[in-house]
């Protein structure tokens, strides 16, 4: 059910001279052979995506939200052969792949609404005069998406660049093509037209240099790691190209003395080990109160070892490899650290199987602020949990790194809530959930997390240029 990898340039499929295996992380075996992209491919990229825009942008709001919605019950419609290919590729557990398709037409479908209200208005003016504001696709977009969401990272990028007018050149991840080449062959099919969505891949340094330096891209959209996102950032500053950035996290929770105690470590444990951990709003730092960190410890802690690890064609799994070989020495460099700085590893902490690239589920105890886990998002299934006297001592813990993505609390006190609402430094704060957005609200960070939103209403803000417009009815 893996599908045959190719190029999406110009309404075509194509191959190229060069290609690189994708692997199945969980067995190591090779699946499929990636096509990556010469210069004269993204030459032609860049031609499609200028003359897709002109014909895109020109179509009415309404014909390019039936066209997404199109596209979107397709993908509902192939969700198990989408899904199924993701997990070959990614690894994780096919009922979370199913979810991610689910999750990934969802956002078509909000983006598709979405298209039909960029309203611009009408502002008082003198009289013999007009003043409006539009709302107009900024042009061309360069978008990169990562490997551990292949279907819903996409997705976002697609939905928010064709709801507002713009082409689009997508480079997915080299590890998992998948989930982006099924969108690009619903579009297809949709009857999206030829130019408006072309799908890369390759050396990311080369992609990414060459077509952000290219005149007509105006829009740089990125999903990863804040060292990558800066790097970006800086060569779109020297064009003076726009960028929507979102970067990486380091996510706080923060558990009052009032919370049910039992639920929020139950809760904490399984969305912690989602993905492997592979998530950039994956709760990471716990911050407990010392009233309630003993029983909070001890039931985080036996629901995380008992974590069902495995292939995520298995039903029974929870728990799928890391993406690659190189977040095993990671992991384990991190654990390392903290045990060295005086932490407990209360389980876990080491490679897990003979086979695949699996880390075992682990809970880092009493760890102090100078081990690395304390600054570094580890990027998998590791948790810290410790204790603090007071919300005080929380929010100031939670705030303590340069990211801002996603934060937690677990409270009913409406003094906490205001508090935390106040003064937890993320741009998205989830209280008594672990649920960090929704198609329909907005996601983005602040700090060292990244730039600009996607979802809600807000989502298509970077899409989009706003004119301002004065029209005299006599010449001043």
């Amino acid at each position: 059910m893996y599908p045959d990898l190719n190029l999406f340039i110009d309404g075509a499929w194509r191959k190229s001279k060069r290609d690189m295996p994708v692997v199945n992380p969980a067995t190591e075996e090779e699946i499929g052979r990636l096509p990556c992209a010469e210069r004269s491919d993204l030459d032609d990229a860049l031609l499609a995506a200028e003359e897709g825009f002109n014909i895109w942008s020109r179509t009415s709001p309404r014909e390019r939200a039936d066209t997404i919605l199109r596209a979107a019950k397709l993908l509902r419609e192939r969700q198990e052969e989408i899904a199924h290919s993701i997990t070959l590729e990614h690894g994780k557990p096919l009922k979370q792949a199913r979810l991610e398709v689910i999750r990934g037409a969802e956002f078509f479908e909000w983006d598709a609404g979405e298209a039909m209200r960029t309203y611009g208005r009408v502002i008082p003016a003198p009289q013999g005069s007009k003043f409006s504001v539009h709302h107009q696709p900024i042009g061309v977009v360069s978008a990169f998406s990562p490997w551990n969401f292949p279907m819903s990272q996409p997705a976002r990028k697609i939905g928010g660049a064709l709801a507002s007018g713009c082409s689009i050149i997508l480079k997915a991840a080299e590890e998992t093509p998948a989930g982006a080449l099924h969108i690009a062959r619903a579009f297809q099919d949709a009857g999206l037209p030829d130019g408006v969505l072309n799908l890369v891949f390759g050396e990311p340094a080369e992609i990414s240099s060459y077509l952000i330096a290219h005149e007509s891209v105006r829009l740089v959209a990125f999903t990863g790691s804040t060292i990558v996102g800066q790097h970006l950032t800086n060569l779109a500053s020297k064009h003076m190209t726009s960028v929507l950035m979102e970067l990486g996290g380091h996510a706080p929770v923060i558990v009052c003395e009032d919370a049910d105690v039992q639920k929020a470590a139950i809760s904490g444990a399984i969305r912690k080990m989602r993905n492997a951990g592979q998530v950039c709003t994956s709760p990471t730092r716990f911050f407990v109160h010392e009233q309630i960190f003993e029983e909070f410890t001890e039931a985080f802690v036996a629901r995380a070892a008992a974590t069902v690890v495995g292939n995520g064609l298995d039903d029974a799994t929870e728990m799928g490899p890391t993406a690659n070989p190189r977040r095993i020495p990671t992991l384990t460099d991190l654990v390392d650290d903290a045990r060295a700085c005086g932490a407990d590893v209360r389980t876990g902490g080491a490679q897990w199987g003979e086979s695949g690239y699996f880390f075992e589920p682990t809970v880092l105890v009493n760890v102090p602020d100078n081990a690395k886990i304390m600054q570094e998002e580890p990027f998998g299934p590791i948790a810290v949990i410790n204790p603090v006297a007071s919300l005080d001592e929380a929010i100031a813990k939670a705030n303590s790194v340069p990211y801002g993505l996603a934060g937690y609390a677990f409270t009913n006190r409406a003094d906490y809530i205001d508090r935390l609402i106040d003064e937890v430094e993320v741009g998205n704060l989830s209280i008594n959930t672990l649920e960090a957005s929704m198609p329909e609200t907005p996601f983005g960070g602040v700090k060292s997390s990244g730039y600009g939103r996607e979802g809600g209403a807000e989502g298509l803000d970077n899409y989009m240029v706003i004119k301002n417009v004065w029209h005299s009815r006599e010449i001043a």
